[in-house]
């Protein structure tokens, strides 16, 4: 089980929202790189970077600290989600050193953009589903669309997708716990490995992730735990490493 901390941007600063919403805005910290090497030193194997700004405005807008983040850790895995609409946004983040980029809105919009990319930049793209209620939602979840996330995620069967992050949208940043049942289903509906993200809030939701690994969720993304501290990434990681 790969734990991912996330990191979110918003105005060049490292938040984190309720349910998406823009308006509910936590700022834990105003240095992005030396988030990412708390989180490092904690032993994570891969970041998770959000583009906040960009998921809304359809365009990349923290360049700077994605780029500052992968320069300090070039050997770190890294992904990155948040206004990627194009191939150029792919190419630039990969030439700034980002090893896989998440495909959100343009992947519901249009399925054929996400499996020329993959052609494009092989092993190197991720789908984000974000559901509410098992429905699809864009546009920084400002938009539920009529497609539901199983319906999605199986168009990308064969495309040579890398994983899908799936989030409930209704359990993220809430500290709720993760969302087990509606993951494993899309997990079993998919030979695609599934990164869960959105309400995990306590080493008993990493417990039970881990449970459930064998359906095909390979990951989860950790995000107001363990800048509450609710989750202790340290412990965490040690934890996964053993049941591994």
């Amino acid at each position: 089980m790969l734990l991912l901390p996330a990191i979110d941007l918003k105005d060049g600063q490292c938040v984190r929202l309720r349910q998406g919403k823009m308006e509910d805005t936590t700022v834990f910290s105003d240095s992005p790189v030396d988030t990412a090497t708390r989180w490092v030193e904690a032993g994570a194997k891969r970041l998770h970077l959000v583009d906040l700004n960009g998921a809304f405005d359809g365009k990349p807008v923290n360049n700077d600290s994605v780029q500052a983040i992968a320069k300090k850790f070039p050997d770190l895995p890294i992904q990155i989600g948040g206004g990627i609409r194009d191939a150029k946004t792919v190419q630039a983040y990969l030439d700034a050193g980002v090893t896989y980029c998440i495909i959100g809105t343009k992947a519901v919009e249009d399925p054929d953009f996400v499996i020329d990319l993959c052609k494009q930049f092989p092993e190197r793209i991720i789908v984000g589903i974000d559901a509410k209620n098992g429905m699809v939602a864009t546009d920084g979840w400002d938009k539920v669309s009529s497609v539901s996330a199983i319906e999605l995620a199986q168009k990308f069967e064969q495309a040579g997708v890398v994983a899908i992050v799936y989030t409930d949208i209704a359990r993220d940043g809430m500290m709720k716990g993760v969302n087990i049942e509606a993951t494993v289903e899309l997990a079993k509906s998919i030979s695609i490995p599934v990164i869960a993200s959105g309400g995990v809030s306590n080493m008993m939701d990493i417990i039970e992730l881990c449970e459930v690994q064998s359906s095909g969720i390979t990951g989860t993304i950790l995000g107001r735990s363990i800048y509450e501290g609710t989750i202790d990434l340290a412990q965490a990681n040690s934890y996964v490493e053993k049941f591994s």
